[in-house]
């Protein structure tokens, strides 16, 4: 009797150790499926090192890559190569973190079904223009670099182009004698690259000077062509002679700035730097940006004031940058940028972006006093006549660096209701900033107003 209330003693704690395990194995597996299928690699989602299902469009619904079977990219060559650091190419070398990121979306994995459980794998729609897209590839040039020009209300990236590139269907054998050309060809330069701002970064300066110093709107600056520090000068090209505050800007006088900066201090001025975001990292879509640099310790009054107007050791990622100029243009609030709109998986959404407004970096009485200077900026010194009936604020950068030639920026926005349009152009070894960038970005925002219908 005593041997037969063991034997059953012993089975049901092993039923129940099997229940319990059971059950604990539904639990997890109810939790964390969607994690087991979607693991990277795995081959009824992945096709190598790429996912290998669904399609990407563009805003507009044009096809970009179809991943059911074969990757299949846009018939167009330059729309391919313009699209390149989004979509990723065929063997992996290029990733592309934005469309994986929503693997779980455009498969429609379901726990109880399975995969495909909405009948038919998913689309994924992107922010992107094709046509500005090309557009923006075509006015790049044989030019290193990147352009890219967001929706400051929305968030709405509508074209971000990384140079050099390639047609992901005819990719270039890289050999010792070509490989020049292609340096840095699998990093996208808009998201994962830091360059020394030069002039640009004086709007940073200007900012912080608008904010913190009383008088600043009443001071004149005397320009000699160099403003006189214990070790090295800070100089101009030439004498700007006698200068207000907005001709200071826009003339991007080297000896005002450093007036300026001395006046801020180095403190102050980091302290701005870090309140405006501007050397922060950005992250969207399974995307994090490099971070930026800001870093005057130990700095010597020159090398403080150099800084300040955008060179020693100062850098900023373009999209990070970008974001920045947007809350400008947006009364001092920025708004997220992002790359996917939406996904669908058959007839179902399963992922819809909108728009993620960020607290006031900026009084938005300070904002608006940063996009006059601005368009006066462009009146001055950068054409109207380059951007027709568009209200164009904006800074150029011409940004030394050691043994290479100076890099061109321009960055700004358009200050219209009807076209919210914030944008950036590095163009590596360009020189400088208002001759390389300007015939760029007008032709990309010319194609921008079209496409955007106002």
């Amino acid at each position: 009797m005593d041997r037969i209330a063991r034997r059953s003693a012993a089975i049901i704690l092993l039923v129940v150790l099997l229940l319990g395990g059971l059950g604990f194995f539904v639990v997890e597996y109810f939790m964390d499926a969607h994690q087991w299928v979607m693991t990277e690699g795995s081959p009824h989602v992945y096709n190598g090192t790429n996912i290998g299902c669904g399609v990407v469009t563009d805003r507009d619904g044009a096809v970009l890559l179809d991943m059911d079977g074969e990757r299949t990219y846009a018939s167009d060559p330059g729309l391919r190569a313009s699209t390149l650091h989004w979509l990723g190419d065929r063997y992996g070398y290029i990733s592309a973190p934005a469309v994986s990121t929503y693997a779980q979306q455009m498969a429609g994995f379901d726990p109880v079904s399975g995969l495909y459980s909405y009948s038919g794998s998913g689309t994924t729609t992107l922010t992107l223009s094709a046509q500005v897209q090309m557009a923006a590839l075509e006015a790049m040039g044989d030019n290193k670099g990147t352009v890219a020009v967001y929706n400051y209300k929305t968030g709405e990236i509508i074209c971000a182009v990384s140079t050099p590139t390639y047609d992901p269907d005819d990719p270039p054998q890289i050999t010792q004698e070509n490989e020049a050309e292609f340096e840095g060809v699998y990093v996208n330069r808009f998201t994962r690259s830091a360059y020394v701002p030069g002039s640009i970064f004086k709007i940073v300066t200007m900012a912080a000077a608008l904010e913190e110093i009383p008088d600043i709107r009443e001071q004149t600056f005397v320009c000699t062509g160099s403003y006189a520090y214990p070790t090295d000068p800070v100089t101009c090209e030439y004498a700007h002679g006698t200068l207000d505050l907005d001709s200071a800007l826009a003339q991007s006088c080297n000896c005002a700035f450093a007036s300026i900066v001395d006046q801020l201090g180095p403190e102050t001025l980091e302290r701005y730097v870090r309140k405006y975001g501007v050397t922060a990292p950005v992250s969207f879509d399974g995307i994090t940006t490099v971070a930026g640099n800001f870093d005057v310790t130990d700095a010597g009054v020159d090398q403080i004031a150099w800084s300040g107007i955008g060179q020693h050791k100062d850098q900023i990622n373009p999209c990070a940058y970008l974001t920045f100029l947007g809350a400008i243009a947006n009364g001092g609030a920025p708004v997220q940028p992002y790359v996917v709109s939406q996904v669908t998986c058959g007839p179902k959404v399963t992922y819809e972006a909108s728009a993620t407004v960020g607290e006031h970096i900026m009084d938005p009485q300070i904002a608006q006093e940063l996009q006059k200077m601005m368009e006066n900026n462009v009146a001055e010194k950068y054409g109207v006549e380059n951007f027709p009936d568009m209200t164009v604020c904006a800074k150029s950068g011409t940004a030394q660096s050691d043994n290479k030639g100076s890099n061109a920026l321009f960055a700004g926005f358009v200050a219209d209701e009807e076209l919210p349009l914030a944008f950036i152009v590095v163009v590596e070894e360009g020189g400088y900033g208002r001759l390389a960038c300007v015939p760029i970005i007008s032709k990309v925002l010319a194609v921008c107003k079209d496409v955007m219908g106002s």
